[in-house]
């Protein structure tokens, strides 16, 4: 799909044939092969293929060829399901226009094509362009690391708090609680992978010489550029919260099975000494103690109730139970 962007009075508007010295944007969603060789003969580019822009090779990624700057960057996606995916976006400059090839449409994408129709001074040129949309998907990395760090805060207070302490409603499910945590950390590792990639992106794209960039927009890649850092270096934080919370989940489930261990062998250390007593009456002898008494069975059933009490209290004062 080929959408061609040109500025008017009040923004962006997608326009089908527009004069290639008024379109400033040319996007391409999961392009035909015929659609790939009309905008590469149109502005005089190469498009890279989907397989190149899998290539994680620096010279592969970001590079300058015919007055042109290509950048190729990793993008999260589908942050909302179960299963994010990184996808590659391709931003190419040249002449003053922008041109994207994708095969994923990702919330940041959208969202600028929205702002822009209503925004036109801050998307009169190829690089504005470029430098709204790098700041929609950074704003949108922005928010997936918050509601990490929210999702992080929740699973560490329900692992630490006393089960006491705890609603009702029966045993932690730690098996939850290790699926919470796998998928924020699934989730912050393709984020700092992201981060990584458009860090990269931005400080080549200011090193480059093939594109003249007004100072606004060079300003807004500075920003842009410290954002990521700083973005980055909590991600790395979030990382390694989430290996201590998974570390201390586990623990806890360790905690827990020990515990019920503990319980069935304090549980059998009760019952032996009963089940001796019980089996030593049981013999088929004729000369037992207490076997011909009135009082014989009151008698084994009180020692045998006695030497279940008897280990009771002894733990119970050692404090083992």
């Amino acid at each position: 799909m080929l959408h061609r962007y040109a500025l008017q009075a009040h923004g962006l508007v997608s326009v089908s044939n527009a004069v290639l010295a008024d379109t400033i944007w040319i996007d391409l969603l999961e392009p035909t092969p015929e659609e790939e060789r009309a905008v590469e003969a149109q502005c005089g580019i190469d498009v890279p293929t989907r397989e190149e822009m899998r290539e994680i090779e620096s010279s592969n990624r970001l590079y300058e060829e015919d007055g042109g700057v290509y950048l190729t960057s990793t993008i999260v996606t589908k942050l909302d399901t179960d299963l994010p995916q990184n996808s590659q976006v391709t931003f190419i400059l040249k002449d003053g226009r922008l041109i994207t090839n994708r095969y994923t449409d990702p919330l940041p994408f959208r969202r600028y094509i929205s702002y822009a129709e209503r925004h036109g001074p801050t998307c009169n040129s190829g690089p504005a362009v470029l430098a709204g949309l790098l700041e929609a998907i950074i704003n949108r990395v922005a928010d997936v690391i918050e509601r990490v760090s929210a999702d992080l805060d929740a699973i560490s207070a329900e692992v630490f708090t006393r089960p006491t302490r705890r609603r009702r409603g029966g045993p932690r499910d730690f098996r939850a609680v290790l699926e919470r945590v796998g998928q924020s950390g699934e989730l912050i590792a393709k984020t700092r992978e992201s981060l990584v990639s458009l860090g990269r992106a931005l400080t080549f794209l200011q090193q480059a010489t093939s594109v003249n960039l007004s100072n606004e927009v060079r300003a807004r890649f500075r920003t842009q550029a410290r954002d990521v850092v700083a973005m980055s270096d909590h991600a790395s934080f979030l990382g390694n919260n989430v290996s201590f919370i998974l570390d201390a989940t586990l623990g806890m489930i360790n905690i827990d099975q020990n515990n019920i261990l503990k319980i069935f062998s304090v549980v059998t250390v009760f019952l032996l000494p009963p089940s001796v007593i019980g089996a030593i009456y049981g013999m088929n002898f004729d000369h037992i103690p207490w076997a011909h008494e009135s009082w014989g069975f009151m008698g084994a059933l009180g020692l045998m109730v006695g030497s279940a009490v008897l280990p009771y209290l002894i733990f119970k004062r050692r404090g083992w139970l």
